[in-house]
Parts: C-alpha cells; structure tokens; sequence
C-alpha cells in the first residue's frame, strides 16, 4: 500500500458537483492499494498517516506533532494510479495494483483502522472508484510519500576476522609476500538481487 500524505489548512472531495466530504487543518491523505497488499498492510499504513510529525509544537519545534495532537482532521481519497509504472514508456502502467475489488476491500479496511485509531467524526472520506474533485489548500506545501513497510538492506560486518594469509590465494603473487602477509588491492564483485534496487 502506498500513500501522498499532504498537510492542509482545508481539503474537500465533490463528485458531479455535490460536495461530498470536507475537512479543515489536518491531512489530505491519497492512498493506494496494491495487488499483493493484505490487510496488515493497510493497518500498518493506517498507524502511519496518524502518527506521521508533521506540525510545530508551542514551542516552536519542528515536526513534533501528528495529526491528533493537534486535533486535526483527515481526509482519506482512494487512487490507484498513486502505484503507476512509466519504465517502460510514458503511457502509465498500472499493473501494480490491486484489482477493484481487492482495492475496496483493503482501502476499507485502512479507513476504518484509521477511524478507530483516531475519532470517527474527525476521519472523512471520498468515494471509491468515482470521478473526484479533490481541493485543498496545502499547508506549507508539506507532503510526505509513504510505503506500507519500510524496506531496509542490513550488512553483517565481522569485527574480529579470523587471520588471512594472501586472502586473494593467488600462487602469482607469491613473491609480493612480507613476512607472509601479502599486501595489496582485493576486488570482489557482489551480485545483489534487482528487487533490492526497486
């Protein structure tokens, strides 16, 4: 799952010119679905849009406080085309996301974990699936973009080696060799695997 977080000072949603839902300071929340999300996703992205430090505190600080510290609201807008692909040309591919049903279920889920988390009547929505007119007025401009779980690469280094002699075992290099430690340049290739890079 993936959101656009955007502080507000006001945001709303009209379809076919009926105001459907509108919110004053607070955030704007655009989320998305994708094809192998599950519900932990949308419940870990839920906790996330609301503990997210995006305002002063009264002492001036920067980033100290979330949308319910402030007692703001939160407006929740589905789009998928939040997980568009353009790897392979211009025109957007959006194979990454969840099919319809799959998508309503899950954003469902993410809206009512947010609402139970927070106050019900400070947590609006749009609607799924419909044309939307979204307005806001963004505070700053402050967004922040956000993946359902944050992905991390971890490199064990050991601190205590055993001891190498010639650690590249090459006999050439044998004459290069003091007092049986070789000294020199090692180059090692690693292949990593390419959803490391995504």
């Amino acid at each position: 799952m993936k959101t656009v977080i955007q502080r507000v000072k006001s945001a709303s949603v009209t379809v076919d010119g009926h105001l459907i839902s509108s919110i004053a300071k607070g955030v704007l929340v655009f989320a998305a679905v994708g094809k192998d999300d599950t519900p932990k996703e949308a419940e870990s992205m839920a906790s996330k849009v609301l503990k997210v430090k995006l305002w002063e505190d009264d002492q001036g600080g920067k980033w100290k406080k979330n949308v319910q510290e402030i007692n703001g609201e939160v407006l929740c807008v589905s789009q998928f085309t939040l997980l568009a692909s353009t790897k392979k040309g211009n025109k957007p591919d959006f194979h990454k996301s969840a099919p319809a049903v799959k998508g309503k279920e899950l954003y469902d889920h993410f809206l009512a974990r947010v609402r139970a988390q927070y106050s019900e009547d400070r947590v609006k929505d749009g609607v799924f699936q419909a044309m939307m007119d979204v307005g806001l007025v963004n505070d700053g401009p402050v967004g922040v973009d956000y993946r359902c779980i944050d992905e991390a690469v971890t490199i064990e280094i050991e601190t205590n080696p055993a001891e190498m002699k010639n650690p590249t075992d090459f006999a050439a290099f044998t004459d290069e060799l003091e007092d049986g430690n070789f000294k020199g340049h090692v180059h090692k290739t690693f292949d990593l695997p390419a959803s490391l890079m995504e």
